[in-house]
């Protein structure tokens, strides 16, 4: 399936979409593809916000902007790929049996798909500024993103991982 499809089926069932991506195979490629891809995602979001808090303050656009690119595509990686680690080290205690790179991939994958949502907060932020409805954006974000995580990771470490539909 192709990434957007993946996108538009794990905001109805991310499990089914984990297990089908973990059935493919483990490609640390195709993991740190999707959290890069994420992070940039990520990143974009920020511009609108950036851009009007630079028009607000007074402050160099060109800095925030860099700030930010130095943060989401350098430091939160690696950031995220230590949670992962910890998050999976923790299931393992709870007697979870899924691969580590199950668990850097729900999390991964849980940016990445989420991200839709986040760009939109993005906007929000950018051309309606802080309020109830930025609130409710960064809100809804935050549930998706908790939600595609932890069923992604339920299903990867509890779940059967041999039933991809």
């Amino acid at each position: 399936m192709s990434v957007t499809r993946d996108i538009v089926a794990t905001y109805q069932g991310p499990g089914r979409v984990m297990a089908r991506m973990v059935a493919r195979g483990q490609r640390e490629d195709r993991a740190l593809i999707i959290l890069m891809v994420g992070c940039f995602l990520v990143f974009i979001a920020q511009w609108p916000r950036l851009a009007r808090q630079a028009y607000v303050t007074g402050q160099e656009l060109d800095m925030l902007l860099g700030g930010t690119l130095m943060a989401w595509l350098f430091i939160m990686p690696l950031l995220l790929y230590l949670m992962a680690f910890v998050v999976h080290l923790g299931a393992r205690t709870l007697g979870g049996k899924g691969s580590s790179y199950g668990a850097r991939l729900s999390l991964f994958w849980a940016l990445l798909a989420s991200s839709p949502v986040l760009l939109l907060h993005g906007l929000v932020a950018g051309f309606i500024g802080d309020g109830p409805v930025m609130e409710g954006v960064g809100l809804l974000w935050l549930m998706l993103f908790a939600w595609f995580w932890i069923a992604g990771l339920v299903r990867i470490e509890w779940g059967e991982q041999s039933d991809p539909a």
